[in-house]
This record gives structure tokens, C-alpha cells and sequence, in this order.
């Protein structure tokens, strides 16, 4: 069964928005201003476009520009399961 084209723009620009926010959280680690309430709201923000590079892969950007609320919140969420390769 053939593979589906990856969405290399969506991977790659949800894939950038975990890394900018990583690196926010490092900073602010580095400089031990980091409090517990803005580690917890920035790793969920990473945790989200991780999941969104995921969860959209396949998905042409065309659906992806049309998403609804429902799609947002499920694709924003971490995966049931992840099939092996």
C-alpha cells in the first residue's frame, strides 16, 4: 500500500513554532526566571504544534487553512496511538 505525501510546509512551520518556544523556555531556565506556571503554558504550547506536525502530516493545506474548532482541538492533541513503520 503506497505511503501518503507528508506536508512538509505544514511539519516544517509547526516544527519551528515547538523549537521557538523550546528556546524560550531554555532562556528563561538559563536565566532562572522561569516560573512553574509559564513552563507549564510554554511546554504545552510546544506539545501542541509537536502534535499538530503529527496529527496533520498527510493533511493538504487546503484542509488545513479550513480547520474547525473540533479539528483544531483534535489535532492539537497528543496522538492515540502511533502506528509503527
Amino acid at each position: 500500500m503506497p505511503r501518503k505525501n507528508l506536508n512538509h510546509r505544514n511539519i516544517a512551520s509547526n516544527l519551528a513554532e515547538a523549537i521557538q518556544e523550546l528556546a524560550r523556555i531554555t532562556q528563561s531556565a538559563t536565566s532562572r526566571t522561569l516560573k512553574e506556571e509559564q513552563l507549564q503554558i510554554r511546554l504545552l504550547h510546544a506539545y501542541h504544534h509537536l502534535n499538530f506536525a503529527w496529527n496533520t502530516r498527510f493533511l493538504p493545506m487546503s484542509v488545513y487553512g479550513k480547520m474547525t474548532e473540533r479539528q483544531f482541538k483534535q489535532w492539537g492533541s497528543y496522538p492515540s496511538r502511533i502506528e509503527k513503520l
